[in-house]
């Protein structure tokens, strides 16, 4: 009898660490990551992340109490009633910082080349880029996360392809040949970004 009670009780203890182990895993994987939200106090975007650690671990109980970890308004601001979290607490998902720049790609077209960015995946299998109004083409995890919006609003969407080949026209321009004409069988085309000067250009990248 003793037996099968400290195996029953065995099995239970079993039970318990694998939920236990589950939800918390659970709560990592859906609280990690930087997110933005409106300061409060400023009323400007501001990154933040939560304490996942302490989340994952309360959440085996119950709804966990939210916790910044860091913030792009630290360390000067450290001492904040952190009142930014209810934004989290009612939206988690909509405010994560990957979540934001997969909404801003998706359903627009690379400048240079016209792939769409249709699926998550288009958009994060390779790193997508940015044109702002200088031409100049960065990938998008290159700027802060609160300066994001700012950004967002004037720039063009760039695929990871052409975002290479500008890369390899501005380090290497002595191999990159205009050719506003037509494409030649066995070169790498990319289409010159308009409406400056250049537009509708393609850059052959001879091997």
């Amino acid at each position: 009898m003793d037996s099968y009670l400290i195996s029953g009780l065995g099995a239970v203890a079993v039970a318990a660490l694998v939920y236990a182990v589950v939800v918390a895993v659970r709560a990592h994987r859906r609280f990690y990551g930087a997110r933005l939200v409106t300061c409060p106090e400023t009323k400007q975007p501001a990154a933040v992340t939560l304490d996942v650690r302490d989340a994952a671990t309360e959440s085996i109980l119950g709804p966990p109490r939210f916790r910044l970890s860091e913030c792009s308004r630290w360390p000067e601001r450290e001492g904040c009633g952190q009142e930014c979290l209810r934004q989290i607490e009612h939206s988690p998902e909509d405010c994560l910082v990957r979540n934001i720049v997969a909404k801003w790609y998706q359903g627009k077209k690379c400048v240079y080349c016209f792939k769409p960015f249709e699926t998550v995946d288009d958009i994060f299998h390779h790193k997508p880029a940015l044109s702002g109004p200088d031409r100049k083409v960065v990938e998008w995890d290159e700027i802060r996360p609160e300066k994001l919006p700012e950004v967002f609003a004037t720039a063009l969407p760039v695929c990871w392809t052409c975002h290479m080949v500008e890369i390899f026209r501005r380090e290497r321009p002595e191999l990159v040949v205009e050719n506003p004409w037509q494409d030649r069988q066995g070169e790498w085309t990319h289409r010159g970004v308009g409406p400056s000067p250049g537009a509708g250009d393609h850059v052959a990248v001879h091997h």
